[in-house]
């Protein structure tokens, strides 16, 4: 077998991932948690499963400890086939366009853009680190969050301030979400049969974290996340867009800036409204009438088709509206309430279609519908394997 280890690590957990690098079939999944805190937990997924409690002070433990359970549950990871190793890595600002060899140099131009990504990028580059200590002989790779939006033009990613400030701090907006938005657009034009270079698409990442994406030609236009992933659509614990002259507002009042920081990133979106970010529970509290649910999901609605509207304006129309990731797979009524009243635009769902539960790819859309409407399940991971691969390979 010849498999790629896939790695989403943060500042205090490791996803992990073992995918079979041409076919997509997962081998292995495993989840290490609570890293550097006294008390750790690994749960894994593999021949057999294993979970216990563990201790692990740093990353390379917690690496350490996925090593220990592939051989506990059945498979020692030396028997199985692990030819490179793909990681997440949420920002790569302009610098990296496309998946990257790691070597040394790289790793610490991750680890330096961490000041465009404080929440993310340390940990990456931890995880890089550990990863590359305990597996120096296997070509790893950086896959970028950010790389698929480096299309975009310049007047969708510049901000209308003083550009020399804005060169100063590296102050653009980045996007982000786009793995899946690069998967799921190729997927979606394989699903109708039509070429991807051919197709408009406007792809609704709608999860815990939500971002919305104009692609033209496979090629990312315009997407809703900024400088951070902060900016755009309502999300589990995510403000979205606020006016800057609010923040402003906040600050002068006394509120400090990792008040604010925490505010909009971890107090704000669905659990600021109703006390959780799992939107099930926000909609279960909606239909038994809660009014602060009722409006979490007529405001995460309204962003969602403000920018739907925004979109088919900077795409001059659609040839599909692609919804995907946990909610935008599951939630039949979010999909129904989206598109509501879009008929004007071209776009009528099937109210059976849309009600029909299934893993797979699917159209949703009336069949007298001018835009096809579709649910396309995003595989992130899979993604990474399938760059990883393809570097490696080259």
């Amino acid at each position: 077998m010849r498999n790629v280890l896939v790695v989403n690590a943060g500042s205090s957990s490791i996803k992990y991932q073992l995918i079979e690098a041409e076919t997509g079939i997962r081998q292995a999944s495993g989840l290490v948690e609570r890293i550097g805190e006294a008390s750790g937990h690994i749960v894994h997924h593999g021949v057999e499963t294993e979970e216990r409690d563990i201790v692990a002070p740093d990353h390379t433990a917690a690496f350490t400890a996925m090593l220990e359970a592939f051989a506990n549950a059945g498979a020692a990871i030396e028997a199985l086939g692990i030819v490179a190793i793909g990681h997440r890595v949420v920002q790569g600002a302009g610098e990296f366009i496309a998946p990257t060899l790691l070597d040394d140099r790289v790793a610490e131009r991750i680890n330096a853009l961490s000041e465009l990504a404080p929440l993310h990028n340390p940990g990456h580059y931890q995880a890089i680190v550990a990863a590359r200590h305990l597996f120096p002989d296997v070509p790893q790779v950086a896959v970028f969050d950010t790389a698929f939006h480096q299309s975009m033009p310049a007047s969708a990613y510049t901000y209308a301030i003083d550009p020399a400030v804005a060169a100063d701090h590296g102050i653009r907006r980045y996007g982000f979400h786009g793995i899946s938005h690069q998967v799921v657009s190729r997927r979606a034009a394989e699903f109708l049969g039509t070429p991807l270079e051919s197709l408009k698409q406007i792809v609704l990442h709608l999860g815990n974290g939500a971002s919305a994406c104009a692609i033209e030609g496979g090629r990312s236009i315009d997407t809703t996340m900024g400088l951070t992933p902060l900016e755009g659509l309502v999300m589990g614990t995510r403000s979205g867009d606020v006016d800057p002259g609010a923040l402003l507002h906040l600050l002068r009042a006394g509120m400090s800036t990792d008040a604010l920081d925490a505010l909009l990133n971890k107090r704000s979106g669905l659990i600021g409204f109703t006390g959780t970010g799992d939107f099930r529970d926000v909609r279960a509290a909606a239909d038994a009438g809660d009014p602060a649910a009722e409006l979490a999901i007529a405001v995460m609605v309204h962003r969602i088709r403000h920018y739907l509207g925004a979109y088919l304006a900077v795409l001059g129309g659609a040839d599909a509206i692609v919804f995907t990731a946990g909610v935008g797979e599951n939630s039949a009524a979010l999909r129904a309430e989206v598109c509501s009243e879009l008929e004007w635009f071209g776009i009528r769902l099937d109210a059976e279609r849309n009600a029909t539960r299934s893993s797979e790819a699917r159209v949703i859309s009336a069949d007298d519908s001018r835009v096809a409407v579709l649910v396309v399940p995003t595989d992130e991971e899979a993604e990474i394997a399938r760059q990883t691969w393809d570097l490696v390979t080259a």
